[in-house]
């Protein structure tokens, strides 16, 4: 059985999200402590104990320590039953972090798969929906499944109750992909969404990513949508031969519309300028389905300590080495390969 420490590193919910979608895949028994101990909240939230609950159903699992405030988990999966499914967090709580934690044993499961999400779709801290849809998704594809998403319901933090819907047509076995260029970028497009919200809001927005992007009209839109809460999104698209790169950028209470969206103007121009494929968080999320395919490269930022907490968690579930090579004071080559000496689970 492993053994995780999940207050090493970073410290945080990604150590048991991806232990959990690791021993899903690899059927492998693990017994994670010290959960996010260093958090305010430490232990099992809500939106944790979703996932736990969540792999648990997929993958016909016996576990011990599963609920809220738990800072140790037994997890036992066994054969992965895919089927239709429907998961609640019950909360705010993100619903696209309980899909990323049970998606990868179904990208080779034996059969299709219809999951129904409920909770936050837009949260702070959290990949929003734009971001799993335009990004996350078509790069998951590329290793052989076919993988759609739909919003049914937006689900701002913290009324919560957005719902979707996501269908998984699964592959033999995964194939890794390179991404090493950016390529031309063929577009860049902007969208400000409120709920229950005054429109001048978005409209604010949309004006500075006009003047900091140098947007064209047409390249703006603003969407007025029904949510359960109050809340505000702004995104912004940057399409480019290779990958398509959504940045997000969330209202917050007592925050100016032209300060949220100044942020987000800011971290793309940072994108752009480093001409890297790879923005910090794809990188992140992109290590763990290389890892399943057996490797993988891509160019990125120089990683985060969120993603080098995730390797560590990668090496002790598969017979990986994940190389990091600096390129340039901005930018980093990272390689997924097999391990030599190791075979794979």
């Amino acid at each position: 059985m492993l053994m995780i420490d999940g207050s090493f590193g970073e410290g945080g919910g990604q150590i048991l999200r991806t232990a959990l979608s690791l021993a899903l895949a690899t059927g492998q028994e693990v017994r994670i402590e010290k959960i996010r101990a260093g958090r305010e909240k430490p232990g099992l939230q809500r939106q944790h104990l979703a996932a736990v609950e969540a792999a648990a159903a997929l993958g016909q699992a016996c576990v011990e320590g599963a609920e809220l405030g738990s800072r140790e988990i037994l997890f036992r999966p066994g054969p992965v039953a895919p089927g239709d499914y429907s998961f609640s967090v019950g909360t705010a709580g993100s619903a696209t972090l309980v899909l990323q934690t049970i998606l990868p044993a179904l990208l080779t499961a034996a059969a299709p798969a219809a999951l129904l999400l409920e909770g936050g779709t837009h949260n702070p801290l959290a990949p929003p929906f734009e971001f799993l849809a335009k990004t996350y998704l078509p790069l998951i594809n590329r290793l052989g499944p076919r993988v759609r998403a739909k919003l049914d319901r937006h689900g701002f933090y913290p009324a919560g109750g957005g719902k979707m819907r996501v269908t998984i047509e699964p592959a033999p076995k995964l194939a890794p992909f390179s991404l090493l260029e950016r390529g031309r970028v063929i577009d860049c497009r902007c969208a400000a969404i409120v709920a229950n919200l005054p429109r001048h809001i978005a409209e604010r927005e949309i004006k500075v990513l006009k003047r900091e992007l140098d947007l064209d009209i047409g390249a703006t839109r603003i969407e007025e949508v029904k949510s359960y809460g109050p809340g505000n999104v702004v995104a912004v698209e940057v399409e480019s031969e290779s990958v398509t790169e959504v940045f997000v950028g969330f209202g917050e209470q007592g925050v100016r519309a032209e300060i949220v969206a100044g942020r987000l103007a800011k971290e793309v121009r940072r994108y752009l300028d480093a001409e890297v494929p790879v923005g910090e968080h794809l990188a992140d999320q992109l290590l763990l389905p290389l890892a399943l395919a057996g490797g993988g490269s891509f160019i990125t930022f120089p990683l985060s300590a969120h993603t080098t907490t995730n390797i560590e968690v990668l090496k002790r579930f598969l017979p990986i080495e994940v190389k990091v090579a600096p390129i340039s004071d901005r930018a980093v080559r990272v390689d997924v390969e097999r391990a030599a000496d190791r075979d794979l689970i």
